[in-house]
């Protein structure tokens, strides 16, 4: 069963080198943690996430880590906790979008997308779960998926497939994992500030969004607080839950439906 003494140590978050990733790393770091940090294609950011950890007083360990790689992520995972001592926390944020319609997708984008948001998931969070339950010490997991966990997007049929899916997975995760003291949770996010969103990386406090109740897209680091705070000793008795970080964005679903004056938002 949980231990009520457990204070995590070590953790790895999947594509950290930019984004929410590296904030969700660095807020980690700040909450005493050493980290792993993976990247794809930014060795350099990567490097400057290390960095920062390390100006925290924290250790850093790097590695490539392609989750589409099926044969070699969970080694990876393997690999990185033996570097930092054990695991106690694995953030899965690695992911691809794709705004492609239904009729018009491709097999490979399909199978891309799944592969990345769901598959990869799969593998590397089993096998920190694993690694988890040999050490008897409980452990955190947690996924980054997004609002479309929820609520589906026009143009993103498999995108919002992979995130409901990884949504259900840690939902059972955390039936199955309770009993070794891990817990697992969703952080869902909605347009937040990076250089992959709609705002471009621009800055979300000068950045304007009617449609969002807080009136703005959100920053990374609201994203990285959620997450250090279930990753922490305060969130014991927190699993199974898919935690919406979107500014009210959800809420707007009926009222949107009432208000909208054209048929828009049926295409891309």
């Amino acid at each position: 069963m949980p231990r009520p003494d457990f204070r995590p140590r070590r953790a790895i978050v999947t594509a950290s080198d930019s984004g929410i990733g590296q904030a969700t790393a660095i807020a980690l770091a700040r909450a005493g943690m050493d980290v792993g940090v993976t990247w794809r294609s930014d060795s350099e950011g990567a490097e400057e996430t290390a960095g920062r950890i390390r100006e925290l007083g924290r250790t850093a360990v790097v590695a490539r880590l392609d989750v589409t790689e099926f044969g070699e992520a969970g080694d990876v995972i393997d690999t990185m906790a033996a570097g930092l001592g054990g695991l106690d926390v694995l953030v899965n944020n690695a992911g691809a979008g794709g705004g492609t319609p239904f009729l018009g997708m491709e097999w490979d984008e399909w199978r891309m997308t799944i592969g990345t948001d769901l598959d990869g998931a799969f593998l590397v969070l089993q096998r920190a779960a694993r690694l988890m339950v040999q050490q008897a010490t409980g452990g955190r997991l947690i996924a980054i998926t997004s609002v479309h966990e929820t609520q589906p997007r026009v143009g993103s049929a498999a995108y919002d497939a992979a995130k409901h899916g990884l949504g259900g997975l840690m939902k059972t995760l955390a039936l199955e994992l309770g009993e070794y003291g891990i817990t697992a949770n969703s952080v869902a996010p909605g347009e937040i500030a990076t250089e992959m969103s709609a705002s471009g990386g621009a800055d979300p406090y000068a950045t304007e969004r009617p449609g969002v109740p807080l009136g703005r897209p959100g920053a990374a680091e609201e994203i990285a607080d959620v997450v250090a705070f279930l990753a922490s000793p305060a969130a014991s008795y927190v699993t199974g839950a898919s935690w919406a970080v979107d500014g009210g964005m959800l809420l707007m679903g009926p009222q949107a439906g009432s208000h909208l004056g054209s048929h828009d938002w049926r295409r891309v």
